[in-house]
């Protein structure tokens, strides 16, 4: 019996794309998952509960708002202007959004919506069929790949609008002698194409193994059925959710401040 519940547990089973329909437009089949539907969901609830948080500023906010705007100046007045000073202003949209996008794929990959989906179709329908409305969309590498692939066209685009191409594509390389620089041009082209990957899989990386540690956990009730592990497993679980609720607002933190200094080296021609 055992046997059979350790080969049915998949830590794996949160994080896993889930194809939920396809569709053909011309020549391009494309492949709807899970994880593009929560993307689509943190989309809807960014375009809809910022506004309407925002709705009626107040001089003295308070609510929604002023979690909001303390969040904004934050970002704005610790994190970006000592990075980009007199360019804050211009970029600060970006930074924001990022973050904010990442924070709510975060907390949506913890609530585990496709578990209330499948109850819910059971308790209405009486149907045992299982719900994949669901999982931690920043735990897909192509998710992540797609912030990371974004910050770098914005980052170059950046350079390019305040320097100009070619003082741009001078400047990527530090001040160094005339018989240094056909060895420190391609270290540091190769060092601006690593970006991208190190941005993705860091964030990729931190949420696949929140979920995995949780679901293990979680997991022992099943092998172990024992009334003294359950409650240790839960008493865990519930620690470690917490943790996590930590990690979601750090990751988003620490992908935005990364995406700060790159924009920051990028208009700056002396870095």
């Amino acid at each position: 019996m055992q046997n059979s519940i350790l080969a049915e547990l998949n830590p794996l089973e949160h994080v896993v794309v889930v194809p939920l329909f396809d569709f053909t437009v011309g020549a391009l089949h494309v492949v709807f998952s899970n994880h593009m539907f929560m993307v689509g969901v943190a989309t809807a609830l960014l375009l809809v509960l910022v506004p309407l948080a925002m709705r009626s500023p107040k001089l003295v906010p308070g609510g929604g708002q002023n979690l909001i705007e303390s969040i904004c100046v934050y970002l704005r007045d610790d994190m970006a202007k000592p990075v980009l000073h007199e360019l804050t202003d211009k970029y600060i949209g970006f930074l924001w959004t990022i973050f904010f996008f990442i924070l709510t794929l975060n907390l949506l990959g913890m609530i585990p919506t496709d578990r209330f989906v499948t109850l819910f179709s059971q308790l209405v329908t009486g149907s045992d069929k299982a719900s994949h409305l669901g999982g931690a969309a920043t735990a897909n590498i192509w998710v992540t790949g797609g912030l990371a692939m974004t910050v770098f066209v914005v980052t170059h685009a950046a350079g390019i609008r305040e320097q100009g191409l070619l003082p741009y594509l001078k400047n990527i390389a530090p001040p160094a002698p005339v018989w240094l620089l056909p060895l420190i041009y391609p270290l540091e082209l190769i060092s601006h194409m690593v970006r991208p990957f190190t941005l993705a899989v860091r964030l990729f990386a931190n949420m696949v193994a929140g979920h995995m540690v949780l679901a293990t956990l979680l997991g022992l009730i099943l092998l172990f059925q024992n009334i003294g592990v359950a409650g240790l497993s839960i008493a865990a679980a519930v620690a470690l959710s917490f943790l996590e609720l930590l990690v979601a607002f750090l990751q988003a933190y620490v992908f935005t401040f990364l995406a700060t200094l790159y924009i920051g080296a990028s208009v700056s021609p002396e870095h």
